[in-house]
């Protein structure tokens, strides 16, 4: 009997010997992959990407509709109005120092004079006596351009303006701050053309060329139809 038991153990040992390990831990055998041909692996393979090429946008569009208006050209206007004024003041106060009890100058063998002279009046000897009214014209001029700077759109325009208004500042600061008084000043010139006493062309001085400069620059603008505020008018052209 004992006999029998013992045999009965062994073959078991011996059964559990031989299966596999997996199989004793219950495992599930592996399930095998079905063979794919060459053709089949191709079609399961993804397609490269052709199809739709979205191309992101530039990030700033060439032309911008938003209706916007330019940036007022007002430090354009000031900066030159500045500059013209300080050369004005700078020139004066030399002459008045080396010119008013000298002779003449003579520069480019004749074309231009460096002389002294007070103006109590306008270019070609008019006005005088009416200084006070040059005065006022001056203040005027200087008031209308700080008016419109305000819809100052248009460089060419700034510079216009900017050349007038330094030199109306100059000729004003003469006529208020120098003798004989307050809104009586005499205007220093000391330039000549072609002769040294101003007989071929009235005595001038930096604020008279950067007025007649700007007046000449704003009758161009007009002409072509540019205005202070950017706008430009274009006639139509009947084909």
């Amino acid at each position: 009997m004992d006999n029998d038991l013992v045999s009965d153990e062994s073959k078991t040992t011996a059964k559990a010997a031989e299966t596999p390990a997996e199989e004793q831990a219950g495992a599930p055998e592996p399930v095998e992959e079905p063979q794919v041909g060459p053709e089949a692996a191709a079609e399961d393979q993804p397609e490269p990407e052709q199809a739709l090429t979205v191309s992101e946008p530039d990030s700033e569009p060439e032309f911008s509709i938003t209706g916007s208006l330019p940036e007022p050209r007002t430090t354009y206007l000031a900066v030159l109005a500045a500059g013209v004024l300080a050369l004005d003041v700078l020139t004066k106060v030399l002459s008045v120092a080396f010119l008013e009890r000298s002779e003449p100058i003579q520069l480019f063998g004749g074309i231009l004079y460096l002389t002294f002279v007070r103006n109590p009046g306008a270019a070609f000897g008019l006005a005088e006596g009416w200084t006070w009214v040059l005065a006022l014209i001056a203040i005027g001029v200087v008031g209308f351009i700080a008016w419109i700077a305000r819809n100052l759109r248009s460089t060419p325009w700034a510079v216009g303006l900017g050349l007038v208004l330094g030199g109306a500042l100059g000729n004003l600061a003469d006529r208020l701050f120098r003798a004989p008084g307050p809104m009586r000043g005499h205007v220093v010139d000391f330039l000549s053309l072609f002769d040294p006493f101003g007989q071929v062309w009235p005595v001038f001085n930096v604020a008279d060329m950067a007025i007649v400069s700007g007046g000449v620059t704003i009758i161009i603008l007009a002409l072509m139809q540019h205005d202070y505020d950017g706008t430009v008018h274009k006639e139509k052209i009947d084909a």
